[in-house]
């Protein structure tokens, strides 16, 4: 989501930079216990609900936090699935420690699954929800030397003459370059509504017959996201002056419906283009490959953050405070202490997640003893 200003002013404060690659290397700090936290029956009732969804891949899959390994987990599942909700606050106490990343100062945002109108059909006006191309690979350009070849090849499209070029923008995919040579999943009604809902990765569409349809990521054209927020602050568009308007989702989106060739040009200045596929079940999936839950679920940093693991907020913007299961990523996400909060859907979804901007601390759970083997091990590492 673009950075909301909400109540806060109009040009937030950049979010906190962390030079560390991971969050073994930002520095890990025992916190207070869990017990001080004072955890809310609601509270823990939802985040265990969403900790026992996420335990079967914390059990598989690797942490690239550097914090902890499967096993960690296992004794904290296992009591999970047999664990009585009405008294969900006292398996977080058990089971767990607090620790505190870097300096623990977070920022954190909000998102929402939008609802926009939409059709199976094509109809005058609307378009087309993308699934993924055939042709959209990894390569090298020719242009790129051997040496510099290393890691993941970029995403692109490769020519009838062997060369391998960057993969259609924005502009050109709004200009038909893929019609009649990617499978279409359904119609957009509205172009705005649907670059808002690419921006958040998943939604809904509902057609004139009353059916919903649900999509979620499949991939991107492997063009660099631009947030066209941040394009607006630089034009001097966002504020709080004459002509100026809001920064949250809801004034860009005043502003792109005012100026309609301007605002055009705008979202085209962000070339990523999302691709979708169906989805089944009673909830969009996070990158953890779970249900993504209302006032539960968390974006964060792989890096700093194990996904799956519960996190502490405390945050200057009260309904973001308390117990969230970290089990969704998002590319405006990086660095520790960087949290994405999700708000299920619905207008005050929306709302909600459109104005979110909150600083205050964040405390990362992990199991019991975790911190101090952590911490014996940097001593080690030291001698």
């Amino acid at each position: 989501m673009p950075e909301a200003s909400g109540p806060r002013p109009a040009v937030p404060i950049p979010p906190p930079v962390t030079s560390a690659s991971t969050a073994a290397f930002a520095g890990v700090v025992r916190g207070p216990s869990v017990g001080q936290l004072r955890i809310s029956q609601r509270d823990a009732g939802t985040a265990l609900a969403s900790f026992i969804e996420s335990c079967p891949q914390l059990l598989r899959r690797e942490d690239k936090s550097g914090l902890s390994y499967n096993a960690d987990w296992r004794a904290s599942c296992e009591a999970a699935y047999q664990w009585p909700m009405s008294d969900a606050p006292r398996f977080f106490q058990t089971h767990f420690e607090t620790a505190r990343i870097g300096d623990g100062q977070a920022f954190a945002t909000g998102y929402f699954e939008p609802e926009i109108a939409g059709s199976r059909t094509p109809r005058p006006g609307y378009v087309p929800v993308y699934a993924m191309p055939s042709d959209l690979k990894r390569g090298w350009p020719r242009s790129t030397p051997q040496s510099e070849r290393s890691g993941r090849a970029p995403l692109g499209r490769q020519l009838a003459n062997g060369d391998f070029v960057p993969y259609y923008e924005r502009a050109e995919i709004e200009d038909g370059a893929l019609d009649g040579r990617v499978p279409v999943i359904a119609y957009a009604a509205d172009p705005v509504e649907f670059f808002f809902l690419q921006i958040q990765g998943s939604g809904r569409l509902r057609t004139p017959e009353g059916e919903v349809i649900r999509i979620g990521y499949a991939g991107q054209n492997g063009r660099g996201y631009t947030g066209i927020g941040g394009v607006m602050r630089e034009r001097g568009l966002l504020g709080n002056g004459p002509g100026q308007y809001s920064g949250s989702m809801q004034g860009i989106m005043a502003y792109i419906r005012d100026n309609p060739r301007e605002g055009r040009a705008l979202m085209r200045e962000n070339k990523s283009w999302i691709f979708f596929r169906e989805l089944k079940g009673d909830g969009p999936l996070g990158a953890l490959g779970v249900p993504v839950r209302r006032e539960a679920s968390v974006a964060a940093d792989p890096a700093f953050v194990p996904l799956g693991a519960p996190v502490w907020l405390d945050l200057d913007r009260n309904e973001a405070d308390g117990l969230w299961i970290a089990q969704d990523t998002g590319g405006a996400i990086k660095g520790a202490n960087r949290f994405d909060t999700f708000w299920g859907a619905g207008d005050d979804a929306r709302r909600i997640a459109g104005g979110m901007s909150g600083r205050g601390t964040a405390l990362l759970f992990l199991p019991k003893g975790t911190v101090a083997r952590l911490n014996s091990q940097d001593n080690s590492s030291r001698r």
